[in-house]
């Protein structure tokens, strides 16, 4: 047992007593050895000394000051566990967040095979202060010391090693000095002096138990070199350092909604995270939200802050100077992409080296996760100007454009039949298609803005981006009213997009006269879908026969054409139309026909929608029990589907779950569901209109008799932040 006694002025939270006092008190503790007690000077001085043991000033592994520390009693021990040979520098401000960063990077230099270190990461990305506290956590390991070598200063590689050797005191060469001591140097900003690598690989060959510990903007490329890319902060840490360092400049500040989206629109980036709060005293979060378009400049640090981090132009531009001119170019012209791109990409549209572009991933200019290659955005910020310098921006903008457009005609088809990964494949490049768009209609080529928005509405519809797809669709039809095909498929997306919104009266003027377009042009499939829209503008406005004459004509269609899975939509519809008019026995009949053809050929898309309105039909009858089993495969289909997810019939199923709920007497998981069911739809940016309308009207009327307001608005409240899965489980919990 070892003992650590501190006096100071700790404070009580949820999980106990907290604060810098409680930290030191453990730092002390953590210096000594079994059956120690030691006392920090500030207790020390509440005392007679006598029985004290003065055993000097000491650096705690939190890197804070100095402590002068006392041993209770004379037995004599081993130096104490602090950081006595250490020149590590005392950071003006504490160590925030990284633990998870700080306990990967402690386990790496724990490892007896893990001899080179490299913590790479852009500029402003934390690689020091996180190497300057994992070496100081280090302690332990290293009896002989721990040694910072700055390294930002030096401009001659031939330096490095002299500049170690001096840090260590070293009078006879630095592997000489070393030896077999069990040493830590930790080499702080490498990536300039790069040239000085080869002799790190004969240090670690001359002393066998020294650890290298390098931060740098890109790797060494020595043989056994561990790479550790430092990664932005999480936003919950990127939170808390602005709110810390604000607090810092302006001891009354108060965080605002406007904090954690300032942080994520700055990559979380300490540097810039830092930087930002220090503007706090005169810029208010919204204001330096309204300011973001001029990040690198804006934000600046005050006196005594390294050259290189006095903004973040600076810091950005520090690595930029060290690029050759293959890697210049390219880094600017990779800056055309929203959202990075793939490999093929960046060859087709920025004409990328493969040698090149990873260059420029090792050099921490570039991220590649997966099979994508990306930047930080402030970082792309900078990109974006050298390549409006270069004089090929708009050369590089059409390209992308081109690139994108095609790639969104080769989607086309495979949209149309709903596959996944073609969906997937086009939510990675969301941003790409906004910025082509963009750059097609500030072109004034109206005919391309068309024939891409036509291309990609099936995405927009099937992924839920509904309010952004029927923007852009209207926009690109008022650009170009010629009778093509195209605008055909635009008119059908623009109807399609305008039932998901429920713009009734819009979907049937654009239904028409999509089918009369794609009637005149011969194309038979595209009748068949407009047919099928134009008969669901007809049944919401309760013209039930004529509804179902256009849907009866879409089935059959689609079954001439061969296109089963439309035709069992087209069904399913028709199937509605009975049933508004009172054939329900016929009506359920086609739903389970339906579902049986649907599982016959694995059509999960259909058999989920059949099973969930089979359930309804369960539940508008009181068989609760019938239905619960179809909502839940239902469910579970949906779930499954993570290549193809439906955020409307997810809401839905949550819907009707609320149903049996409240017929079953559960009021208050009920009221869950259905305030969870009304925030999924908030998302989509539609409302409930026809029938599921009355079901939530009916469900609301079931339990608000069982609750008082309070309870009720309670109940509510928590509902809008479950998500589908934990609704799901909580009704079928409930029902069970």
């Amino acid at each position: 047992m070892r003992i650590g006694i501190h006096t100071g002025t700790p404070h009580v939270a949820e999980e106990g007593y907290v604060g810098a006092d409680v930290h030191r008190a453990a730092r002390v503790a953590a210096c000594g050895h079994g059956g120690q007690v030691l006392v920090s000077a500030s207790t020390a001085s509440l005392l007679d000394t006598d029985g004290l043991r003065d055993l000097g000033e000491h650096r705690l592994k939190d890197l804070s000051a100095p402590e002068r520390i006392y041993q209770l009693g004379d037995e004599d021990f081993p130096a104490l566990k602090s950081l006595y040979r250490t020149n590590l520098p005392v950071p003006a401000t504490p160590f925030l967040g990284r633990e998870r960063e700080l306990s990967q990077v402690g386990a790496l230099i724990a490892r007896d095979d893990v001899r080179l270190l490299t913590l790479t990461g852009p500029g402003g990305t934390g690689k020091t202060r996180l190497g300057l506290q994992a070496a100081a956590e280090a302690s332990e390991r290293f009896p002989d010391g721990i040694f910072w070598v700055p390294l930002a200063p030096l401009r001659d590689p031939e330096l490095v090693l002299a500049t170690a050797a001096q840090a260590l005191g070293a009078r006879d060469g630095l592997a000489e000095h070393i030896a077999d001591q069990h040493v830590i140097l930790l080499l702080d900003n490498f990536e300039h002096v790069a040239e000085a690598a080869v002799g790190l690989s004969e240090l670690l060959a001359a002393c066998p138990n020294v650890q290298l510990l390098v931060t740098s903007r890109e790797l060494l490329r020595l043989p056994g070199e561990q790479a550790y890319p430092v990664p932005p902060l999480d936003p919950e840490e990127g939170t808390e350092l602005f709110v810390a360092r604000a607090r810092a400049a302006l001891p009354n500040f108060v965080a605002s909604d406007a904090v954690p989206e300032l942080c994520d629109r700055l990559d979380n980036l300490p540097l810039a995270v830092e930087l930002a709060a220090a503007r706090i005293r005169v810029l208010s979060p919204e204001q330096l939200l309204e300011r973001l378009s001029q990040r690198l400049d804006l934000l600046k640090a005050g006196r005594g802050v390294d050259p290189r981090q006095q903004t973040l132009r600076a810091t950005i531009e520090w690595s930029h100077d060290l690029l050759d001119k293959d890697e210049r170019r390219l880094f600017a012209r990779l800056s055309v992409f929203a959202g990075g791109c793939t490999l093929e990409a960046a060859e087709q549209v920025a004409d990328a080296d493969l040698d090149t572009l990873q260059s420029l991933v090792d050099k921490s200019l570039v991220r590649q996760t997966q099979e994508r290659f990306w930047m930080l955005e402030t970082i792309r910020e900078y990109a974006a100007e050298q390549l409006e310098e270069s004089g090929e921006a708009d050369e590089l903008r059409r390209r992308h454009a081109e690139h994108f457009l095609a790639l969104a005609g080769e989607a086309e088809p495979h949209l149309r039949e709903e596959s996944g990964q073609w969906l997937d494949r086009l939510e990675r490049e969301h941003d790409n298609l906004r910025a082509a768009l963009d750059r097609l209609e500030a072109s004034g080529v109206s005919e391309l803005v068309l024939r891409l928005a036509a291309a990609v509405w099936w995405f927009w519809s099937l992924r839920g981006h509904l309010v952004e797809g029927r923007r852009r669709l209207e926009s690109a039809l008022a650009g170009d009213e010629r009778p093509t095909a195209t605008r055909a498929n635009a008119l059908m997306g623009a109807a399609d997009l305008a039932i998901d919104t429920t713009d009734h009266v819009t979907a049937r003027l654009r239904a028409e006269e999509a089918l009369a377009l794609h009637r005149t042009l011969g194309d038979v499939w595209g009748a068949a879908y407009s047919l099928m829209i134009l008969g669901f503008t007809l049944a919401v406005e309760g013209e039930w026969s004529e509804a179902q004459q256009r849907f009866d004509e879409s089935a059959r269609l689609f079954r001439e054409l061969g296109d089963e899975h439309h035709a069992r939509q087209a069904t399913s519809r028709l199937a509605w139309t009975y049933e508004s008019l009172d054939d329900l026995d016929r009506a359920r009949a086609l739903h389970e026909e339906n579902l049986r053809r649907a599982r016959a050929s694995g059509d999960e898309f259909i058999e989920a929608r059949s099973l969930g309105v089979l359930a309804q039909y369960a539940l508008d009858e009181g068989r609760v029990d019938e239905a619960v089993p179809m909502l839940k495969e239902a469910h579970r289909i949906h779930r499954d589907r993570r290549d193809h997810p439906d955020r409307y019939w997810n809401a839905v199923i949550v819907c009707r779950f609320a149903r049996a709920l409240a017929l079953e007497g559960r009021a208050a998981p009920a009221a869950l569901l259905l305030s969870c069911f009304e925030a999924l739809l908030e998302e989509l940016g539609v409302s409930a209109e026809g029938w599921l309308a009355k079901n939530t009207e009916l469900t609301l009327s079931t339990i608000r008799g069982q609750f008082d307001e309070a309870a009720f608005a309670e109940a509510w409240e928590r509902g809008r932040t479950l998500s589908v899965d934990e609704a799901v489980a909580l009704a079928l919990d409930s029902l069970d």
